[in-house]
């Protein structure tokens, strides 16, 4: 079985956002899945999906620090700023971070580990509404 859909995370502030409820939200047809495989593409250039902490708050907050260091706004010689101090920063995180994510499924459920959960992260001030497209692949 083959599906893909194509949804829509709500806008959220600069940071790293705990997602996984909204994405399973968005996929209903996950439980028909025995064995399989979930890919999500986050269709953003300043953004990024990675998997994650899902149960410690701090993570997400100390991750949104360590990449205002790695990527900072402002840095002397940015070339691509004529949509703001941000853009480019969110540019080199959405690159390092990824925009895709694979997970497996089994059992109609995300295969992953006890503490891990689908992050969004928000490389913008103002990011706006982030677009995936999910394809489901399994029997």
């Amino acid at each position: 079985m083959w599906r893909r859909h194509q949804f829509s995370l709500k806008p959220r502030s600069r940071g790293f956002h705990l997602v996984t409820r909204e994405v399973l939200d968005a996929l209903p047809d996950l439980v028909e899945i025995d064995t399989g495989l979930l890919h999500l593409q986050l269709m953003h250039t300043s953004a990024s999906l990675t998997l994650n902490e899902n149960a410690d708050s701090d993570v997400r907050h100390d991750m949104a620090l360590f990449a205002d260091k790695l990527a900072p706004a402002n840095l002397a010689g940015m070339r691509h700023t004529l949509e703001g101090p941000d853009d480019m920063p969110a540019h080199v995180l959405a690159s390092l971070f990824g925009t895709e994510l694979t997970i497996a499924v089994e059992r109609g459920e995300l295969l992953t580990g006890t503490w891990q959960g689908i992050w969004l992260g928000e490389h913008r001030e103002r990011g706006g509404t982030r677009r995936v497209t999910a394809t489901l692949l399994g029997e």
